[in-house]
């Protein structure tokens, strides 16, 4: 018999936009016992942001409890119930970011609203968080038969994180001097393999959106906590494809950053190709393979040229900049975006991408400073993916 798990779960922003956190926490369907209890600091959000990253959250710890359980999510947001349940439609582009990787991390959750006075136990937690983060002190919590399993504490003087092992996570500093100003620093991950990536086959935008296999889950995880452990996160910005979107949710669910969508950042279009192998291109297309690593400006057919994607990855670089100057930015993307943005910052010719390999779930940092210039500190990572990866 499938087992029954509620899902309890709130959020609150104090401003909203404010300071805001999420409380959730899972029940027993047949006894009400609380299974587990996790609130978390979001940073600056609004109610509604707040309120679906305690949804995802408790959704993701029931599924840690039993991953074929039967979920009903509790909630006193007719928002989140009414939306998530399909009846109303989501405008806002941050939440319809949240609502479908709770929709990708589990499609059978049944939605109900309740009063607010049902609620309280959530909304407890909430609160917990907003006072703990306010007074410097926590801004993760997970309870487990009432201990404290895992708190992770912010001391905001020294502007370090503490975590698990009470070791600190400082703010990395970038650049020779301050008088240079504060470079925006784009942590640039690749999203874990796809069945595509793994098969080596073409794989770009306006071709079939496929999501992570089981090893790219595993290497989303392990790109997560890596961008963690290099400092706070400002904002993740994801390529509108579905592994990308997928890889940019665990990185949320480690830092505590959002997320938003960015078209500039997908994939380049490889047309006719998409769903091929390299081989198989060049059985059935031989000459459009060969003009096509000849000339940057040629496009596959119906595709896009490594010279309009360039373009296209340019101007969201630009637009990324004027809107985060200062900020650490993860930017959760492809190969062909990627090796764009490393050509840019080294001034390499456009055919240099040809010379780069990039892992899934591999991560490069570039600096780009407020006088134009820019520095590579880290190219195609992968320390902290599997041995086997």
């Amino acid at each position: 018999m499938t087992r029954r798990l509620i899902v309890e779960a709130d959020g609150g922003s104090r401003g909203n936009p404010g300071p805001a956190a999420y409380g959730a926490l899972v029940r027993d369907g047949d006894t009400g016992t609380i299974l587990i209890e996790v609130a978390e600091y979001i940073g600056e959000a609004t109610n509604n942001v707040a309120e679906y990253q305690g949804v995802l959250a408790g959704v993701r710890a029931a599924l840690e409890i039993q991953p074929d359980a039967h979920i009903e999510a509790r909630l006193d947001s007719k928002l989140v119930v009414e939306q998530m349940s399909g009846r109303w439609s989501i405008k806002n582009a941050a939440l319809q970011v949240i609502a479908r990787t709770l929709r990708d991390t589990c499609s059978t959750v049944a939605y109900t609203w309740v009063p607010r006075a049902e609620n309280a136990a959530a909304d407890r937690l909430a609160n917990e968080a907003l006072d703990a983060a306010a007074a410097g002190r926590t801004t993760r919590i997970v309870r487990r038969g009432g201990g404290v399993e895992h708190v992770v504490l912010l001391d905001e003087e020294a502007d370090d994180v503490i975590g698990q092992a009470g070791q600190k996570r400082p703010r990395a500093v970038i650049g020779w001097a301050k008088d240079l100003g504060d470079p925006t620093v784009t942590l640039l991950g690749r999203h874990g393999a796809s069945p595509f990536s793994l098969e080596k086959r073409f794989s770009g935008r306006g071709g079939k959106d496929v999501g992570l296999a089981p090893v790219g889950e595993v290497q989303a995880q392990g790109l997560a906590r890596a961008i963690y452990a290099r400092g706070p996160v400002d904002r993740i910005i994801c390529s509108p494809l579905l592994r990308t979107r997928q890889t940019a949710a665990e990185v949320a669910r480690a830092t505590g950053a959002s997320v938003e969508e960015h078209e500039g950042f997908a994939e380049c279009g490889f047309g006719e190709w998409d769903g091929h192998t390299y081989a198989e291109v060049q059985d059935r297309w031989p000459n459009e393979l060969a003009a096509w690593l000849a000339d940057t400006q040629v496009a596959p057919p119906g595709g896009e040229s490594f010279a309009d994607c360039r373009t296209r990855v340019e101007r969201a670089l630009e637009d990324v900049l004027s809107r985060h100057r200062g900020s650490n930015i993860a930017i959760i993307a492809h190969v062909s975006p990627i090796k764009l943005l490393v050509g840019k910052c080294l001034d390499a010719p456009l055919d240099s991408l040809f010379r780069m390999e990039l892992a899934p779930g591999s991560l490069t940092t570039i600096a780009w400073f407020p006088d134009g210039n820019s520095s590579l500190f880290g190219f195609a990572d992968a320390a902290h993916l599997p041995a086997d990866n």
